[in-house]
């Protein structure tokens, strides 16, 4: 590991000075919030910062506040399993995407920035021993690799999936990232904060040299539901081999704007627009949820190992629907 000066900022507006300062001096540099998946990357010589500038002593955006009855905004230094535990009654699909992050260690040391802000685990981008597309090479190596955890959306340029549960929850639930820079701050829209590789084969979010996210708002419309589910290999500590988020209003007993967004399967957390479409202004029960999760899969685009994740994704977005409707998964359904 190669070895850099560590920074502990007075303040986030000095941490931006500080990034844009590293821009200026052409010096290479990270900011670090718990450190989890920085720490992987330099271990796995995937990184090699001059300078790391460490937020996580900085008190400010480091808890959740309720703007309103209808309103939170969280920090950006606040930890997984605080959003899991003071978020369940209102957003339970955040909640579950938190609760359901890792292990309970480090759960309680990551913090929802940096959660968003995770580069891919794909094994070729991870691995020194390969230079694939996002790496300056000429090919995305898994398209025509080992592509088992691979995407099945979207994996036309980049066969990556996204790794962060989190953002799927927040692009369900249409909620805005306020960010912070030297030159000023701007919000994004969840759904317009992930950027495709066609965009940027280079990165995986829409964030600009030195700009920090500093908050998360989410609104709580009246008669909102929500739900989580995820599909993982062995039911311990794993990544996902899909996971799914749908949020919608009810109102009077039909679904209302109707969000349903696909993870582990695209470079990006994937609306499931046709899904949506068959969804809307109904009455979810069964039968509908079963159609739902078919219709979620149009546009995919497996890749030679990974076809076996379709079924998989069907599944987490059924038994999301039918949770986000208060109804039972009926286990012979899924056979």
């Amino acid at each position: 590991m190669k070895s850099f000066e560590r920074v502990q900022p007075k303040s986030w507006d000095d941490a931006a000075q500080l990034l844009a300062k590293a821009r200026e001096e052409k010096t290479s540099s990270e900011a670090k919030g718990a450190g989890t998946e920085l720490l992987d990357r330099l271990k796995e010589h995937n990184l090699a910062p001059d300078r790391v500038v460490d937020l996580r002593r900085l008190t400010s955006h480091s808890s959740i506040q309720r703007k309103s009855s209808s309103s939170v905004s969280i920090g950006a230094l606040v930890t997984l399993a605080s959003v899991a535990e003071e978020l369940r009654a209102d957003f339970p699909a955040l909640a579950d995407a938190c609760l359901g992050a890792a292990t309970p260690q480090i759960r309680n040391a990551a913090t929802l920035g940096g959660n968003l802000c995770q580069r891919p685990r794909c094994w070729y981008f991870r691995s020194a021993e390969f230079q694939c597309l996002k790496k300056g090479g000429v090919e995305c190596l898994a398209k025509s690799g080992e592509n088992e955890f691979h995407a099945v959306f979207g994996n036309n340029t980049c066969a990556i999936v996204h790794p962060s549960a989190a953002g799927v929850a927040l692009v369900a639930l249409n909620a805005k990232i306020e960010t912070l820079a030297s030159g000023g701050g701007r919000t994004i829209a969840a759904a317009d904060f992930f950027q495709r590789p066609e965009v940027d084969i280079f990165a995986e979010n829409s964030l600009k040299p030195g700009e920090l996210i500093v908050e998360i708002h989410v609104d709580k419309p009246q008669g909102l539901r929500s739900a989580y589910r995820k599909i993982k290999q062995k039911q311990a500590f794993d990544w996902p081999l899909a996971d799914a988020a749908v949020a919608w209003r009810d109102e009077g007993g039909v679904a209302k704007d109707v969000r349903i967004v696909i993870g582990s399967a695209a470079p990006v957390p994937w609306r499931a627009k046709a899904a949506e479409a068959l969804v809307e202004g109904k009455r979810i029960d069964a039968a509908l949820a079963a159609r739902a999760a078919q219709a979620a899969l149009d546009g995919a685009t497996p890749l030679g190992k990974n076809a076996y994740k379709l079924p998989i994704v069907a599944a987490a977005v059924r038994r999301a629907l039918l949770a986000a409707a208060g109804l039972p998964v009926d286990a012979e359904a899924e056979s």
